[in-house]
């Protein structure tokens, strides 16, 4: 954002009455997140700062991991019954709000809003038909993490274009044995890896982000099967029948023993995990932003970057007008940003970001990774997934199709069938 640590003092004015008065009302709100143990402490500490501003307001809980969080949500919401505050993927906003009418509409509570705070293009995510559904918590991409020390030991740089990630493999496996990878995760990490050189090289995503259809042509569909084949062939990235063998196939990178130790040297990952990917890892470890691999002449960077999370408020809840001052405290007030830290990524609002950067919060990967994705995103080359790329019939669709392949059970040209084919079938469905 242009606009950070260049707050105008009337804003900044506004932001404190807004996030300092007291309701003039009692009221009982339900809130429901998912998240791991950080992230629902210090939640729970920032509802009783919001409560303890706002006598008679009581804000409930409702909190468990990202596991199963949707399928609850979605009955809660069939049945009339979800809550009033709700943290949600932004890809969501497809299922459950397609004509803007899924959930209320923040623009009817400007005023306890401090919508200065956000982008024109934070807010234009949120909006469905002209209706601002939500609000983001921050913004997030996928970014090529290594782990410096590991090349290092092995006397080789971190890969700089895409021919040097490809070749690096086996240079790296001669110099750690064939049990260590330049690059891990899962799969679907593997999935959006393969797609990013796809994007730059043929220019288009696998599911076009303006209409439901596959994008690719058959050409470029039948590329992104085989450059995953080639990460997978060329002992770059860890083989998914390999990674299920050691505890399951969507372990954690973090929670992977030779993670831990440097034995697998790298990971393409949101900016918003990297503390948990550094958290496990020893002191012989050092990980540090690579550079975003990019085509010649590519002119789309296939960086995958979207709103993290928003918040949402129910069309159903008796208290619009409080939740919308709830979710107010949550994304722009500086209690809530110490309070908060980056459990939801480097904040939206500028106020929160500069709280956080004045007080060394962020530490110096996590900068260099937000200035790589600002960077991008300034210029122009992010362009906004499908929310139908994320959903979850289609990500099982493609997980199906990848882990097939994987295993050897289809050929590379049967799997870019199935992905044109029945990929533009389920598409059509979806919309």
């Amino acid at each position: 954002m242009q606009r950070r640590f260049c707050l105008k003092s009337a804003a900044a004015a506004a932001l404190v009455l807004a996030g300092s008065s007291a309701l003039a009302q009692e009221a009982t709100l339900r809130f429901s997140w998912w998240g791991g143990g950080e992230r629902h402490e210090t939640t729970l500490k920032a509802i009783a700062a919001f409560e303890a501003r706002n006598p008679g307001v009581k804000i409930k809980g409702e909190y468990m991991g990202f596991g199963g969080y949707q399928e609850r949500l979605t009955t809660q919401i069939a049945g009339g019954q979800e809550p009033d505050i709700m943290q949600i993927n932004w890809a969501w906003l497809a299922t459950y709000s397609k004509n803007g009418e899924g959930f209320y509409d923040l623009n009817q509570s400007k005023p306890h809003l401090a919508l200065k705070e956000f982008s024109a293009e934070e807010l234009r995510m949120g909006t469905v038909a002209g209706r601002l559904n939500g609000l983001p918590t921050s913004y997030t991409a996928r970014l090529f993490v290594w782990n410096k020390a590991a090349f290092e030991r092995a006397g080789m740089k971190l890969p700089a274009t895409w021919d040097e990630l490809f070749a690096a493999g086996k240079a790296f496996q001669a110099k750690n044995g064939d049990k260590a990878y330049v690059i891990d995760g899962e799969l679907y990490d593997m999935i959006l890896l393969s797609q990013t050189y796809i994007y730059q090289k043929h220019g288009t995503p696998y599911v076009d982000p303006t209409a439901p259809k596959v994008a690719m042509s058959p050409q470029a569909v039948l590329e992104w099967v085989q450059t995953y084949k080639k990460l997978v062939d060329g002992r770059t990235a860890t083989p998914l029948p390999y990674r299920a063998s050691l505890g399951g196939a969507e372990k954690p990178t973090e929670q992977q023993p030779d993670w831990v130790t440097g034995t697998w040297a790298g990971n393409y990952t949101w900016d918003s995990v990297l503390r948990l990917r550094a958290s496990t890892l020893n002191k012989d470890q050092k990980l540090d932003i690579g550079d975003f691999l990019t085509v010649p002449g590519a002119k789309n960077s296939g960086m995958f970057g979207r709103p993290s999370l928003l918040f949402v408020v129910s069309k159903r809840s008796k208290h619009p007008e409080v939740a919308a001052k709830f979710i107010n405290f949550m994304l722009t007030d500086p209690e809530a940003a110490r309070i908060l830290g980056l459990t939801r990524g480097v904040p939206a609002a500028d106020s929160q970001y500069k709280v956080l950067v004045d007080e060394k919060r962020i530490d110096p990967l996590e900068q260099k990774a937000f200035a790589q994705i600002k960077a991008a995103k300034d210029a122009g080359k992010i362009t906004l997934p499908s929310p139908l790329f994320e959903s979850p019939r289609m990500q099982k669709f493609m997980r199906e199709v990848f882990e097939q392949l994987a295993y050897g059970k289809i050929t590379e040209q049967q799997a870019a069938t199935r992905l044109l084919d029945e990929g533009n079938a389920l598409l059509a469905r979806l919309k």
